[in-house]
């Protein structure tokens, strides 16, 4: 497959899938003198089995403990070497490895990093000592207000749904891993078939689809070795699939609150379930309502409630696109004393944005704002290559192909009855998840 347009310009990438099953998204950029490369992988936590939480995230750490040709910490300090930069991250829909160096050393950067995605060998001492290093992660996590906090509203809002699983895992399911597990979870998802691979800067088409077919072909994880759901407790569910049968629901009002004893301010966050990645049209339209109401010094909630009332220290709004259904969401620092008032506030501009036009000067303010935003964040070859990558994973391809025009395009197409129409839709006042953590009585 691939997917191009006939009078190509500098907002449109080439996607192509390579016949190894890989898929390349590449966007020449010969203005600058670096390769950013990000890969994405369907290994997350909505992948995991439920004796295997965490294990992606772990996965990801072991990674970069080599391979039968590469040492432990090798990747890392041939990255340095040549001043470039690499990271890592997992999340409940994907885990993700990215580099940026200078163009002329991709290839061979590409090779080293695609070998250990693909042969990584998990060695047992390695894999011993990493655990007490994920462990204290969750740890640390356990007592970051803000983590819980998210984590609370998670669970609240998808209740059995995959989302609501920590991507850390627990340390009782962690401690019981053995190397043999994270064997087979790998062989299972860290495969070609599964990949996206997003290549951006000063690296020609043909050479880019010659290092990833190259680099990615050498697979020791052929099928021989590729488990069934089945053996990896998935039961008769695909992997593509698992998730999507259980559309998550919220039904009514549904409040939960926290206690923490080192907290001076309280967070409050009101929940709607939005779009998943099938609907990015009306995914874009919630986009432009949380600007109407919670982005800027002019947004109706911070003028309201903070420059107002002085109700909340900060407040704002998003809405991320998923895999499956994204929360659309209302967050605010405050005192545990405007918890009741804040929230019956945030209803009411609910209530309102559903049932009255918004201005059109409201309207050209949003728009306005997240045009510009989107620019700013692609404006680094290593910005528009997360970007791609994520949404190439997620089969966004048309808006990859020519993301400037189509995300433009969409955004500015929007009239206040489309905005209302959609409030109408997916806001309901009388159907949220609120999720609050408040200091310790």
């Amino acid at each position: 497959m691939t997917i191009t347009c006939p009078t190509k310009t500098a907002s449109q990438a080439t996607v192509k899938t390579l016949e190894h099953g890989i898929t390349l998204i590449h966007q020449y950029v010969p203005s600058v003198s670096v390769a950013a490369v990000d890969i994405w992988i369907h290994a997350g936590t909505s992948t995991e089995p439920e004796h295997m939480l965490g294990m992606a995230h772990f996965l990801e750490h072991m990674i970069f403990k080599g391979t039968e040709r590469i040492l432990p910490g090798e990747f890392d300090w041939f990255i340095e070497s040549q001043g470039g930069i690499t990271n890592a991250a997992t999340s409940h829909d994907y885990t993700h490895y990215n580099f940026t160096t200078a163009a002329h050393n991709f290839t061979t950067t590409l090779e080293h990093l695609a070998e250990m995605l693909l042969n990584a060998s998990i060695p047992d001492d390695e894999f011993e000592q990493e655990r007490l290093v994920v462990i204290e992660e969750i740890r640390q996590a356990l007592d970051d207000p803000d983590w819980l906090s998210f984590q609370n509203l998670m669970q609240a809002a998808y209740a059995d749904h995959p989302y609501s699983r920590s991507v850390l895992g627990t340390e009782d399911i962690l401690s019981g891993f053995t190397p043999d597990h994270m064997r087979q979870f790998h062989r299972s998802f860290y495969r070609p078939e599964f990949m996206t691979v997003a290549v951006v800067g000063a690296v020609p088409i043909e050479e880019a689809i010659a290092a990833v077919s190259q680099s990615f072909v050498n697979s020791t994880a052929n099928s021989a070795n590729l488990l069934s759901p089945d053996q990896l407790g998935l039961s008769s569910t695909s992997i593509a699939s698992r998730g999507n049968g259980d559309r998550p629901y919220i039904a009514g009002m549904q409040r939960c609150q926290h206690q923490h004893p080192r907290l001076q301010h309280s967070r409050m966050t009101m929940a709607w379930l939005g779009p998943n990645v099938d609907n990015l049209n009306d995914a874009l339209g919630l986009e432009l309502l949380s600007v109407v109401l919670a982005e800027g010094r002019s947004s109706r909630l911070v003028q309201e409630l903070r420059e107002e009332l002085g109700w909340v220290h900060d407040v704002g709004s998003s809405f991320a696109i998923q895999k499956d259904p994204g929360l659309f969401s209302i967050s605010a620092y405050l005192d545990a004393e405007y918890l009741e008032p804040v929230e019956h506030s945030i209803a009411q501009h609910i209530l309102r944005i559903s049932s009255e036009p918004i201005t059109t000067a409201e309207i050209d303010r949003a728009k306005r704002s997240l045009r510009n935003s989107f620019a700013f964040a692609l404006e680094s070859p290593h910005q528009l290559a997360n970007f791609l990558g994520y949404h190439g994973l997620l089969g966004c391809y048309e808006l990859c192909a020519d993301w400037s025009n189509v995300y433009s395009d969409s955004v500015s197409s929007f009239s206040a009855s489309d905005l209302q129409d959609l409030a109408r839709k997916y806001l309901s006042p009388r159907q949220y998840v609120l999720s609050s953590l408040v200091p310790e009585a």
